[in-house]
């Protein structure tokens, strides 16, 4: 059974965990301090893969998923500031951070917007994306009346 490689182009699982995209630089980080990494936990069912996605200090509205030429691409920004002042309103410190993230998996061109369900609580981000396989478009047989 051909199954989509959900997530690399070479269909091997473990490419896209220890390629260079999933090391980041340590020195890239969220703003609670945590590495700027999207972890990731991929559960695969008789009918469908799971995907959990980490995404601490995020909210919905941070989050973006989107399908494309059979890759799902989630998304996720965030942005904060923090100002302290003294009494005579000068800064005492004046911190920003940015952060924007994404992840990108080969689901297959089989799989459509509407069959990925996604939720989001506490953080995490799940994924349900069904296994589906390209239907083959049979060549019907169209013979032309002869008179």
């Amino acid at each position: 059974m051909l199954r989509p490689a959900i997530f690399t182009r070479n269909n091997n699982l473990f490419d896209d965990f220890f390629g260079d995209d999933f090391f980041a630089p340590a020195a890239a980080r969220h703003a609670n301090g945590g590495a700027a990494i999207m972890h990731t936990d991929v559960r695969e069912t008789e009918t469908e893969y799971i995907i959990d996605m980490e995404l601490p200090g995020f909210t919905k509205e941070d989050v973006e998923a989107e399908l494309k030429d059979g890759y799902l691409t989630v998304r996720a920004e965030h942005k904060t500031e923090k100002d302290e002042k003294d009494k005579e309103g000068h800064y005492i410190r004046k911190e920003r951070y940015y952060g924007n993230f994404a992840r990108s998996f080969y689901v297959g061109d089989a799989v459509t917007q509407d069959d990925i369900k996604a939720a989001f609580k506490d953080g995490i981000l799940t994924l349900n994306v069904p296994k589906k396989e390209k239907e083959e478009k049979v060549e019907e047989k169209k013979l032309i009346n002869i008179e």
